[in-house]
Order: structure tokens, then C-alpha cells, then sequence
């Protein structure tokens, strides 16, 4: 009679899979659910997965942001800050946004500045090299210069433009001759920062 043996994994050598699939997903700015790695590993209980999760926190490797599904992070180096990444701000604001991040984006800073990441939508920005499904980081100030390409508020949306300063109003104008500007009113707009960086993502 044969005996079949099921092969067995060290668990130190399964964290360490564990690690480098997380860390590959923060990086590509999704960082993974519990639930998806243990579907990722196959495991037969979610509890697995939590529990190597659990253990490469404890040993530093990684951070976890409490109340957040979608919470792990990479420790901070000198020099990189992880932002939030955002799917979209709208009326609720800048804050509120941020707690319905999508992830984390590891960011280079020179300081202790406060800045978020943000997908684009449309194509109001494509001649200033801004296409769909970009992202923008952005620096968190209320006040830019004109010229500055920066995310407003209009209204109940947010809006990535460049913006002209006209007198005591302003003005919002695309980089796309097939867009209008906006001209809101100043009680209808609010700067939330300055675009600093544009990242793309293409698929090998």
C-alpha cells in the first residue's frame, strides 16, 4: 500500500511568500484585503492569513492601519511618505475622502507635507500630458499661483485643471480645446492642492 504525502511548507518560507505578494500589491497601490491573501494562498481559513499578516507586523515588515480593510503598509523609509489614494473626492470633501482610500502610494518627500493620490477621470487635461486613468499626486495647500495645474472642488466634484487667476476671481481651464474653462464663483470653489506628480501604469 503507498502512502501519499502531502508536501509541506515551512511556515516561515509561506510568510515570506505572504510578504513578497503584499508588498508587491502596496506597491502596485492596491494593498491586498486579509480575504485576498488567503485566496491568493489558497488556505483553508481566512485565520491563516491573518495570522501571517499579524506576524509580519509584529516583526516590523509591515503596518497596519486599524479599521481599514485595505490598511497594510510598507514601514516609512527616510524619504518616502505613503499617501492616501483616492478614487474621487466630492462634495463631502477632501477628509472624508481619505477615509474611503483605496490604498497607499509610496511617495518621495522632502518634508512633512500632506498630500494624496488621485485616479483621473476625462480627458480635459490630455495636452498637459494628464490621460485617463493616471495618477495624480497631489500636495494638500488651499492656495496656488496661476499657472499651476491643481485639484478644485466645483460644486460637488472635484476637477484637475490649471488654474488663472483673474483680478479677484478665478478661472479653471482644461488642456483640451474640446473643454471649456470653468469659471466658478469664489463661495463654489475650493483649491485642495497642487498636482506635483503624474504616474502611469502600462501592462507588460
Amino acid at each position: 500500500m503507498r502512502i501519499f504525502m502531502t508536501p509541506f511548507t515551512p511556515p516561515g518560507e509561506t510568510r515570506e511568500k505572504v510578504y513578497r505578494f503584499v508588498r508587491r500589491r502596496i506597491l502596485e497601490e492596491l494593498p491586498p484585503t486579509v480575504r485576498e491573501v488567503q485566496e491568493a494562498f489558497r488556505f483553508r481559513a481566512v485565520q491563516t492569513a491573518r495570522e501571517h499578516l499579524e506576524r509580519l507586523v509584529a516583526e516590523g515588515r509591515l503596518v497596519k492601519a486599524h479599521g481599514k480593510s485595505r490598511g497594510y503598509r510598507l514601514p516609512r523609509e527616510p524619504g518616502t511618505l505613503f499617501v492616501p489614494l483616492l478614487g474621487r473626492v466630492q462634495a463631502g470633501g477632501l477628509r472624508a475622502a481619505i477615509e474611503e482610500c483605496e490604498g497607499y502610494l509610496p511617495v518621495q518627500s522632502r518634508g512633512s507635507e500632506e498630500m494624496f493620490g488621485l485616479r483621473v477621470q476625462g480627458e480635459s487635461m490630455t495636452g498637459a500630458g494628464i490621460l485617463p486613468g493616471d495618477i495624480v499626486v497631489v500636495r494638500q495647500q488651499a492656495e496656488a499661483a496661476s499657472g499651476d495645474i491643481v485639484v478644485a472642488l466645483v460644486g460637488d466634484e472635484a476637477t484637475i485643471k490649471r488654474l488663472r487667476l483673474r483680478g479677484n476671481g478665478i478661472e479653471l481651464h482644461p488642456e483640451n480645446p474640446a473643454f471649456t474653462p470653468i469659471v466658478p464663483r469664489a463661495e463654489e470653489c475650493t483649491v485642495l492642492g497642487k498636482v506635483v506628480e503624474v504616474r502611469r501604469y502600462l501592462e507588460g
